[in-house]
């Protein structure tokens, strides 16, 4: 269910921080990258694939990263409690690591209707995960 709030920012703000606080969030180990393929030639899917998407030329997913991956990434995941409104989540959090780590980040979105619903898997750029971390660790403890 999405929910749209009308508040002020700094009621956002706090908002999301609890929403923060009170999700299942989780470091991903290693590093991960983008693959393609031709759209003759989709990916086999397996363990090791995190999301496969597609637009109308080719196929795109994410895997491990290979030691000599061109853009290799940091990946966190979120699942969110399902009692919280969570709108304005992904605007809010990717303008503070922009803010404070000076990067753009990318987010993948899926549904587990058994662990509250929506979840997000979030990517920077690898170099940038212990940062990202320390950003993530602060906002969760300033509500």
């Amino acid at each position: 269910m999405v929910s749209v709030s009308q508040e002020t920012p700094e009621e956002t703000e706090r908002r999301l921080k609890t929403v923060l606080s009170a999700s299942d969030v989780v470091v991903l180990e290693g590093a991960w990258s983008f693959q393609e393929a031709p759209l003759d030639e989709p990916p086999t899917l397996s363990a090791n694939l995190l999301a496969v998407v597609r637009d109308r030329d080719s196929w795109s997913w994410l895997a491990p990263a290979a030691a000599d991956a061109a853009e290799p990434f940091a990946l966190f995941s979120f699942h969110f409690p399902l009692d919280l409104d969570n709108s304005g989540f992904v605007g809010w959090l990717a303008s503070e690591l922009k803010r404070r780590l000076g990067t753009g980040v990318f987010v993948v979105c899926g549904q587990n209707s058994a662990r509250g619903g929506i979840y997000d898997y979030w990517g920077c750029p690898a170099h940038l995960r212990d940062q990202a971390r320390q950003v993530l660790d602060e906002l969760r403890q300033d509500q």
